[in-house]
């Protein structure tokens, strides 16, 4: 059997191998919020008990010391309760929230989907909201511009698109959301939750675009409630229960521990 061959001209190990197809590391993550113990009602009253350290806080742990790691190529289930501290683990992973304990890292651009819509501005006709989206995203104007056929096809809304998105229904919005965001294949993709938005039609579309991804190496993190989503199309997948990792595994393996366990628990 043949090594492979790492850049500096030595040979690679199989491990050193399996350890460069890593793409997302998650070592040992925790996030704690604080929570004021007293109702507080304005600004006015934080700020004097405050100032008179009369505030009392109790920690609660969205994440308690998760660890995993993620390989190019993959999609990658996460499923749980709600609270159970999915979105935090996708923001932590996103760059968006900062853990408390532990660190990630990633290799690669990386599109985060945790809410479609998120920079649309209602007042703006919908070409105004790609270009402002897509520059909020990352994209430049010439890269918006050069996609921005294949995003109005994709999302179905030529006929509006310089209508008010305030005019839109949630589906055109979700449509033209996710649309913007997928404009261009990245390395990495993280979605919480959108393929429960739209209709079927707009849900196999997106489930569609995935597999063309997948089929072209990206990596793809994916939070949902569907666990016969999770399990159809995801290779591996955490279980999370109150903010610890309770199973990871093949993703039928996880789904079946957990509706076993919802089914066991249930009266």
């Amino acid at each position: 059997m043949s090594l492979l061959t790492a850049s500096d001209g030595k040979p690679e190990s199989m491990e050193e191998s399996k350890r460069n197809e890593i793409v997302i590391g998650v070592e040992n993550v925790s996030v704690r919020y604080r929570v004021p113990r007293e109702r507080i009602v304005s600004i006015k009253e934080y700020a004097i008990l405050a100032l008179q350290r009369k505030i009392g806080y109790n920690d609660f742990w969205a994440l308690s010391d998760v660890s995993l790691e993620i390989r190019k190529g993959e999609i990658f289930g996460i499923i749980g309760l709600n609270g159970a501290g999915k979105s935090t683990l996708l923001k932590v992973i996103s760059r968006v929230l900062r853990p408390t304990r532990g660190r990630v890292w990633l290799r690669g651009c990386v599109a985060p989907l945790l809410e479609l819509g998120a920079g649309f501005h209602p007042e703006l006709t919908g070409r105004e909201n790609i270009f402002l989206n897509g520059l909020l995203l990352g994209y430049t104007r010439v890269e918006i511009s050069s996609h921005f056929d294949e995003v109005l096809e994709f999302a179905d809304v030529s006929e509006f698109i310089d209508a008010p998105l305030r005019t839109y229904s949630t589906g055109m919005v979700a449509r033209l959301g996710f649309s913007v965001a997928t404009m261009t294949q990245p390395d990495v993709l993280i979605v919480d939750e959108v393929l429960s938005v739209g209709d079927e039609h707009f849900q196999r579309k997106c489930q569609n675009r995935i597999k063309q991804f997948q089929d072209n190496k990206t990596t793809i993190l994916l939070v949902s409630h569907s666990t016969e989503l999770v399990a159809s199309l995801c290779n591996r997948a955490a279980w999370l229960e109150h903010g610890h990792l309770r199973m990871i595994g093949e993703a039928t393996d996880v789904v079946g521990s957990y509706k076993y366990k919802e089914n066991d628990s249930s009266p």
